[in-house]
């Protein structure tokens, strides 16, 4: 997808500071998950076999066994739900941001020559990457935007989306992600960054490009074009909050950047609240309605039964979330000696909380590798993760994807799939690059 028209050239990185940049972020730990992929290491395997991550669920099945954790020479994980739950909830862990696996001398250097303007989401100042107290100061900041208020108050804005993006379209066949799941949320996300219309398509193009940065062991090339589109967004928010502070709104980024004193933010920490919001409010929720239209594709009588009742896509949405999840994993890192579910875990040790794993724990969903609509207790997944992490966006991803595909489904009951659909190449985020779909007749608006 491609920008409605040329955008400014933005000056790459130079090589020598790229490369040093991409070696310490990425090029130690990608040599290390290789040598263990190659010795047959599962959770190797996961980070960073891209086939293996397309369909992940077979392998999570092989590492849940007797033991909560599953330990490794390189990284370690846990599939089992309780493990999880007290990792994401627990003090003693935290993001392992700073790159924890570095030894510290490798760390500073790494400081000193990444580039601020090609930090990604999962690089601090993010919050992604910050652990209380600074998480605690910028989330109460970020979470103005995100009360229940604000959210109820935006239903009409979606519910309007959605339905001009279906008047757009001409019925037949077309691609689902192109024409729909992206535009809209990439709309609602706008407003709340006040970012015009026109400029629209600038961050889908952007986002698309720089989601593959929250993988693990990225080759220089990925890292290299990711960069690319990074920095193009951090000159383009600069830009962008220079205009709002001339002119505010009543959007998240206007309040954020007047705020004075002790709470103000410097410009990269609002960078980086701006590349978090929209990272995490476009992607999570393109791939959420993206993977439930083609589970209910394989289902067909659960999506008869939501067109029946469509009081049910509430819990239809928990269910897409616990069973294909758009995130996949998270990472956390012991601060101290602990221990998590009765094993003992001693401080640095990294832990990848494989999520997709975590949402089909037998000890906690009956038939776990069942897709149902109708299933009792689908919001116990950890999706939307848990604790002080737990993400600021769930209840608009909930309400942009319950509207979203009520909607659609109402226009197109028979919606089904006009070809296979095309998963992404990314580990973390877990979706659909393409989803064309057959329309059918479509209901009268």
């Amino acid at each position: 997808m491609s920008p409605r028209r040329a955008v400014p050239p933005i000056k790459k990185a130079s090589v020598v500071r790229s490369y040093a940049t991409w070696l310490l972020s990425h090029g130690l730990q990608r040599r290390g998950l290789q040598v263990e992929a190659k010795r047959g290491v599962l959770t190797a395997m996961l980070a960073i076999d891209p086939k293996i991550a397309a369909d992940p669920f077979p392998t999570y099945e092989l590492l849940r066994g007797a033991d909560p954790i599953v330990r490794g020479p390189v990284v370690s994980s846990t599939v089992d739900h309780q493990a999880a739950n007290e990792i994401l909830r627990s003090d003693d862990f935290g993001t392992a941001a700073g790159h924890a696996e570095l030894p510290p001398f490798l760390r500073r250097v790494l400081e000193r020559v990444a580039d601020p303007y090609s930090l990604s989401p999962v690089d601090k100042p993010s919050l992604l990457a910050l652990d209380p107290p600074d998480h605690t100061r910028h989330r109460k900041l970020v979470a103005r935007a995100f009360t229940a208020r604000r959210i109820t108050a935006l239903e009409d804005r979606v519910t309007s989306v959605a339905e001009k993006l279906l008047d757009e379209l001409d019925g037949g066949s077309f691609d689902l992600v192109e024409r729909y799941a992206a535009r809209l949320p990439v709309a609602v996300i706008a407003d709340l960054l006040g970012v015009p219309e026109e400029q629209h398509d600038w961050l889908l193009d952007w986002g698309n490009r720089a989601a593959i940065t929250l993988d693990p062991g990225l080759t220089f090339r990925e890292f290299r074009d990711a960069e690319t589109a990074l920095r193009r967004m951090h000159h383009w928010f600069d830009e962008h909050v220079a205009q709002l502070r001339r002119n505010p709104g009543d959007d998240l980024l206007s309040q954020l950047a007047l705020i004075d004193g002790e709470d103000a933010l410097t410009d990269l920490e609002l960078r980086a609240i701006g590349l978090l919001v929209l990272g995490a409010g476009f992607e999570t929720t393109v791939n959420l309605i993206g993977n439930a239209v083609v589970n209910l594709a394989a289902h067909p009588e659960q999506r008869d039964l939501l067109v029946a009742e469509p009081e049910r896509w509430p819990n239809a949405v928990e269910e897409v979330l616990r069973y294909d999840s758009p995130v996949q994993l998270t990472v956390r890192s012991a601060l101290r000696d602990t221990v998590v579910a009765g094993t003992p875990v001693p401080e640095g040790l990294g832990i990848l909380v494989l999520l997709g794993g975590v949402n089909r724990d037998p000890k906690v969903f009956t038939d776990p590798q069942a897709f149902d609509v109708t299933r009792a207790n689908p919001d116990q997944h950890l999706s939307f993760s848990a604790g002080v992490h737990f993400c600021l966006g769930a209840s608009l991803a909930r309400l942009e994807a319950v509207t979203a595909l009520r909607t659609l489904y109402a226009r197109y009951p028979d919606l089904e799939l006009a070809e296979a659909p095309v998963r992404r190449g990314t580990r973390v985020l877990h979706g659909y690059e393409q989803v064309r779909v057959m329309t059918g007749s479509p209901v009268p608006a």
